[in-house]
């Protein structure tokens, strides 16, 4: 619930927001559908929303984002994030009641990079001899659809520019693990993407994801048009509705949910996508070598006779302990080339 509310000094507006209901009576919201009675305001315009103990629960900015790059996300990427999937748990609902053996089916696919093998793919690499230590690898995306990869990828980029503006102390951790491993996305604090289509997320917390940085979710309309399914938090009764455009900046770690969602037309669509880094991808990559990831790599993709993964930029991932070498003496070296070329 809504305790105080004033504009700041850059003129949007600040609310604090207080429990409406204990921990434990939270708790017990897990897996469950969100109702809209929980839920008492929904923000449509830029604000800033801080809990009483003035820490930041959700940063949301209108028409943020440019239309080229968002159309060109969608564009590359809508037929992809259309595969049906059931392995979101908690979020789906498919774990509210216990003994229940029938999961949800959903769309909801990754980008970028990813913690765990399937169990067939587990199988497949015993059989062909490619067993690998590291648990971690490339999305099938990437793989796959290359090309596409690369057209998805400026939105990323758009996304991460404002999730250090407007969330720096949050970016600056984030950015930093990403920085150590080489299982990132090309200049973002990002390791994965979920893009999402017409999934009403149930009662959740997000786990998996760094915990000193902060969700990004980015919605984009598409075909058709639909109403509902705005992102909430239903222990403190306040939401939001992100349309095409903006961008929110949230405590995922909060309980949180969509309303429902109602399509107009069979063939309404809404894509939620959502930016983060994984913990485990970073705990199990930081520092690795360049070739140590290639090998890694080549051997996963030999599963679907893939191509090797594309070669990436030298010193692209920061090591500790090796310092950059400075422009005096960079122009050195440069010097004493020059005069080793006129004796030769």
């Amino acid at each position: 619930m809504i305790i105080e509310k004033h504009k700041g000094k850059d003129g949007v507006m600040v609310y604090i927001v207080d429990k409406n209901m204990t921990d434990t009576e939270a708790d017990k919201l897990k897996g469950t559908e969100l109702k809209r009675s929980m839920i008492k305001f929904i923000i449509k315009e830029d604000a800033d929303v801080y809990n009483k103990d003035n820490l930041l629960l959700l940063r949301f900015r209108k028409n943020a984002l440019g239309k080229k790059n968002t159309d060109m996300f969608y564009d590359n990427v809508k037929e992809f994030a259309q595969n049906i999937t059931t392995n979101r748990g908690i979020a789906s609902g498919s774990e509210k009641k216990k003994g229940n053996k029938e999961k949800v089916k959903i769309m909801a696919n990754i980008l970028g990079y990813m913690d765990g093998f399937s169990p067939s793919q587990k199988i497949a690499m015993k059989q062909k001899d490619l067993m690998t230590k590291l648990n971690v690898r490339e999305s099938r995306f990437n793989i796959a659809f290359p090309d596409k990869w690369e057209k998805a990828q400026p939105l990323i980029r758009d996304i991460d520019r404002l999730y250090k503006k407007y969330c720096p102390g949050h970016y600056r951790k984030q950015r930093a693990k990403a920085d150590e491993t080489f299982y990132r996305i090309k200049d973002t604090a990002f390791t994965t993407i979920t893009v999402n289509i017409n999934f009403k997320t149930h009662v959740h917390q997000d786990k998996g994801d760094d915990t000193d940085g902060f969700g990004n979710l980015v919605v984009i309309e598409g075909e058709g048009s639909y109403t509902g399914s705005e992102t909430c938090f239903p222990q403190y009764g306040i939401g939001v509705d992100v349309r095409t455009g903006d961008v929110a900046f949230m405590n995922v770690h909060e309980w949180h949910a969509n309303l429902p969602l109602k399509l107009k037309t069979k063939d309404s669509k809404r894509m939620a996508i959502v930016s983060y880094l994984r913990t485990k991808i970073w705990e199990k990559t930081k520092g690795l070598t360049k070739k140590r990831v290639r090998d890694h790599d080549d051997k996963v993709r030999k599963l679907s006779g893939s191509d090797p993964r594309p070669k990436t930029p030298r010193r692209t991932v920061k090591q500790k302990g090796k310092s950059k070498k400075t422009k005096k003496q960079q122009n050195k070296r440069r010097k004493n080339k020059t005069k080793r070329s006129w004796l030769i």
